[in-house]
């Protein structure tokens, strides 16, 4: 049997911020932020995921985690990487975590890292492999269609 500690996680999660922001305690201004919400959301799915049980809740609550270290991170140091590989990477991240617990195979976690280090590094590794600007066009061309079929193959024909 599941145990529901999401709630009561994120009531107390909310209750610390809220008292925090209350009263003067010396913290960080960069704490009271959108994103120390969404590391308050992602650690209560972990903790529901780990300790209750519900092992599915991995990946989002990862993903949570990690977009409230970035936005964190890039308020407080400026740093830039593309959002959509920050996502993809943290995915990846989520999708191992969850096969390890689960015992499952980590494909999607390679298909998602793989992705991801495209999407976050793709004008690197374009001059790292000395392709030709039109070779550059017809691989981004192609891309799209190229996730879209691994995207169906897995939807419609993987089974397991």
């Amino acid at each position: 049997m599941k145990k529901q500690m999401f709630p009561g996680i994120v009531l107390v999660g909310f209750g610390l911020y809220f008292f925090l922001q209350k009263f003067t305690i010396p913290v960080p201004a960069a704490v009271f932020s959108w994103p120390t919400i969404l590391l308050i959301v992602g650690v209560a799915l972990l903790i529901q995921a780990y300790r209750g049980g519900d092992f599915q809740l991995i990946v989002p609550g990862v993903l949570l985690v990690g977009l409230g270290i970035h936005f964190h991170l890039a308020q407080q140091w400026n740093i830039q990487f593309d959002l959509i590989g920050v996502i993809i990477l943290f995915l990846a991240l989520g999708f191992f975590l969850a096969a390890k617990k689960t015992k499952s195979s980590a494909i999607y976690s390679w298909i998602f890292v793989s992705v991801a280090l495209i999407q976050l590094f793709n004008s690197n590794l374009f001059s790292f492999l000395r392709l030709t600007p039109e070779q550059i066009g017809s691989f981004q061309s192609l891309w799209p269609i190229i996730l879209i079929i691994i995207g169906s193959y897995l939807f419609f024909f993987k089974k397991k």
